[in-house]
């Protein structure tokens, strides 16, 4: 039997299942209610916050004057040139941009209406701005929704002719100042014209940039801007929005392929989509053009002569185009937050490149005319000397003014146009030894823990995972002075020096941060011998100019100044020294170097240049070469009191040359370099280097490094004598006879040192004997020193 509940008692039952989950829908509900409430009420607030910022930002905004605004967007591109430092002609920079403005009677309606009609179309009737997409632009700037707009075809001209394309609202202000006031300045015919006749339209049939209606119509359809139709010119319309991706054309002038040029052709059939939509043309008309084969039309490919320009323009226009960006930076008060956008960033990038290249401006290089000829001349007709056993070797120098830093010549490479990389601005290698008077020996006497006559270990030993260090085909002879580390660029000597440096605490990193000097990792072993390290031939010469200017780095620049069509002066260079070694390093450093290079231990360069060019040789040059493993990388560095050399040489894929090319090769090379620059510019080697009144010379024993004293040896005290000289110390002077006189070494390895040191026994009286007679034959072994062909970092 079922006994059924009452029907109040079922409503009651019914009431505690669904009834529950219903009023929890309904909370949920209520919540979701208050929240889009809340959205809303933040969303006005924000909205009304980007008004008022927006407000803010027109209101700092000075409207322009109408006379020079005309002018600024009218103006057509002047040619820019580069000059060398005397003000003669490097290149002009704009000569690849093809403009040839036209009046409006000399444009097709076809391509008016193809503009309008896309990029505009109601361009007839608003007075410069739509008021819907400033105030789409006002929200945006408090997030809510897009900050970007469709700009009328006068903001675009502004864009184009002045403020750029940043997406920054300031920037964007001034764009709708100005545009409100180019159309109370200008009629509508004169703001398309102008517009038709400054706007990019991508590559012609060779491959030149073009701008401007009329070379788009004969760079494209071989036909002048009068006669376009309407596919062609529905074609053209298209262009502005994205050039070089629309147009049919590569950079060489060729057709690209039917895949790439499809985007030009399916922009174009929007183009006339534009146009049947805004009445221009009709439905018949519209299916017709759309069928049209527009590719018939392309004019077929005429590329021309290869580029005839070299290192030198490219790397002084690279610069320039660095100095213009900062220029428009500055004056556009573009904030650190504005430029975290990438769109900001490329935008100004390329309104600076637009800029130089057409502004008419002058970049006056450092560059000096009879200097670089000379070295290019070197180059073409020495640069095979090079050659060794492995194909063509490429080879990079940077000559650097040490007063300021100023590039006076470079050698990009053997021939640009084989080869365009920039072997001496650009390319990163291996330094080699060329590291250790800089990284290591400098700093260590900067530092007063190193005198010109300090003994260091060269005695074998390992790198902390076992590695024995070699130098060349040697793993280490004993004890040695700085000069003769430095003389044969042992490895052994440098590498216990970093190691101290490092125990000591010193700030090796602030040096080279002082120098620009890129380094990634410190705690490198190997990194006083050049491992881990990859730098440019620049960037190393910049280093030893720091040592040969008294310890004074001036950042290498090959920008002058820039100069306006008008006379004025946007930017000129200002020098910003920067003390890394004091005087008293610079100076020992630059006697302790000129030296090695003499030694010719290293480099057979002296004997070259002597027999090419005795007056050079007489000159006071002191410099230090470098190899990397397997002679991939040779270095040659040079200075005197008033420039700095760097030369480098080796395969762009970096493989091996042969074992002498740093000995031999690059020595003669380097060899008939420098003869050519004292043959043109002989005062730059004027002069000596001197020690520096700071230097504190100190009187020391030859064996030790140190002042005499008495030291513990084994328990027993030995007074050191013999020969002396002097050493000279940056700071501090040298210290008294110690046990640990070396600069690094094992306790196995101050063994050794001090047994050959200790003075020896008195030897025994012979008894003398009448009844035998012996002789002994002493054998005397004297080994020859080891003339080092290379100082790789092996």
């Amino acid at each position: 039997m079922t006994t059924k509940l009452p029907k109040k008692k079922e409503a009651e039952s019914s009431f505690t299942i669904s009834d529950i989950a219903g009023i929890g829908l309904r909370t949920l509900k209520l919540l979701v209610d208050f929240g889009a409430i809340l959205l809303f009420l933040l969303g006005v607030l924000g909205a009304g916050l980007g008004l008022g910022y927006v407000a803010s930002l027109f209101d700092s905004v000075e409207v322009p004057n109408t006379t020079e605004l005309v002018k600024d967007v009218t103006e057509v591109s002047r040619i820019s040139k580069v000059v060398y430092a005397d003000g003669s002609l490097v290149s002009e920079i704009s000569s690849d941009l093809l403009r040839t403005p036209v009046e409006a009677d000399a444009i097709s309606e076809n391509v008016k209406k193809a503009v309008i009609a896309t990029e505009d179309v109601t361009f007839e009737t608003h007075n410069g701005v739509v008021p819907k997409a400033v105030l789409r632009a006002a929200l945006g700037s408090a997030g809510v929704g897009s900050s970007s707009g469709g700009s009328t075809l006068t903001q675009q001209l502004i864009k184009q002719q002045i403020v750029g394309d940043a997406p920054t609202f300031r920037r964007k202000a001034n764009e709708i100042i100005s545009a409100l006031a180019l159309e109370r300045a200008m009629s509508k015919e004169e703001i398309l014209t102008t517009y038709l006749n400054v706007s990019p339209f991508g590559r012609n049939n060779q491959g030149r940039n073009i701008a401007g209606i009329e070379e788009a119509a004969r760079g494209i359809f071989g036909k002048s801007a009068k006669e376009l139709t309407v596919p062609q010119a529905a074609f053209i319309a298209g262009l502005p929005q994205s050039p070089i991706v629309y147009s049919p054309y590569s950079s060489s002038g060729g057709f690209k392929s039917d895949e790439a040029m499809a985007y030009g052709i399916e922009r174009s059939k929007d183009v006339l989509y534009n146009m049947y939509r805004a009445g221009y043309i009709n439905e018949a008309d519209y299916e017709t053009y759309l069928a049209y084969d527009i590719k018939k039309d392309f004019v077929p490919p005429a590329p021309i002569l290869k580029d005839t320009r070299d290192y030198l323009y490219y790397a002084v226009l690279s610069e320039a185009e660095e100095i213009m960006y900062r220029y428009l930076i500055k004056r556009d008060q573009v904030s650190a937050y504005d430029l975290k956008n990438d769109k900001t960033v490329k935008s100004y990038e390329d309104l600076a490149k637009q800029t130089l290249s057409q502004g008419g401006y002058t970049v006056t290089s450092t560059v000096q005319k009879n200097i670089y000829d000379a070295m290019q001349s070197v180059v073409a007709n020495y640069g095979d000397v090079l050659d060794s056993g492995g194909g063509l070797v490429e080879t990079g120098s940077v000559l650097l003014d040490n007063n300021t830093g100023a590039i006076l010549g470079f050698v990009g490479g053997r021939d640009y146009h084989v080869n365009q990389n920039n072997h001496a601005l650009n390319t990163k290698r291996s330094p080699g030894s060329t590291i250790k008077p800089f990284l290591a020996y400098g700093v260590a006497i900067d530092q007063g823990l190193m005198g010109s006559a300090s003994i260091l270990s060269n005695y074998p030993t390992t790198f902390s995972d076992g590695t024995p260090i070699m130098h060349v085909n040697s793993n280490g002879t004993g004890m040695m002075t700085l000069q003769s580390a430095l003389n044969s660029s042992a490895n052994i000597p440098a590498f216990w020096t970093y190691k101290m440096l490092r125990n000591e605490g010193v700030d090796v990193k602030s040096y080279m941060d002082k120098m620009n000097y890129d380094i990634d990792l410190y705690d490198i072993e190997s990194l006083p011998l050049g491992g881990g390290v990859e730098t440019t031939v620049a960037a190393n010469t910049n280093a030893y100019q720091a040592l040969a200017n008294g310890g004074v780095y001036n950042e290498h620049y090959i920008v002058e100044k820039i100069t306006a069509h008008d006379g004025t002066v946007i930017y000129q260079h200002e020098a910003n020294p920067v003390q890394v070694y004091s005087k008293a390093t610079s100076s020992i450093m630059m006697m302790l170097l000129r030296t090695a290079l003499a030694s010719g231990e290293t480099s057979t360069f002296p004997g070259r240049l002597a027999s090419i060019n005795s007056q050079a040789a007489a000159s006071d040059i002191v410099g230090k070469t470098g190899t990397s493993n397997d002679t991939a990388d040779v270095w040659l560095m040079l200075a005197t009191r008033q420039i700095t050399l760097g030369t480098w040489a080796g395969h762009d894929d970096n493989s091996g040359m042969e074992l002498l090319t740093g000995y031999h090769n690059n020595a003669a090379y380097v060899a008939y370099l420098t003869s050519a620059l004292y043959e043109v510019r002989p005062d730059l080697f004027a002069g000596r280097f001197q020690l520096d009144d700071s230097v504190i010379a100190s009187s020391v024993l030859t064996s030790t490094g140190t002042r005499p004293g008495t030291v513990q040896v084994n328990g027993s005290p030995i007074t050191l004598g013999g020969a002396m000289t002097t050493s000279y110390w940056a700071r501090n002077g040298a210290p008294i006879a110690n046990y640990h006189f070396m600069i690094g070494g094992t306790n196995n390895d101050y063994a050794k040192a001090w047994s050959a040191l200790r003075p020896a026994p008195p030897k025994p009286t012979p008894k003398s004997s009448s009844s035998t007679s012996s002789s002994s034959t002493t054998t005397s072994s004297t080994t020859k020193p080891e003339v080092n062909s290379s100082d790789s970092n092996r």
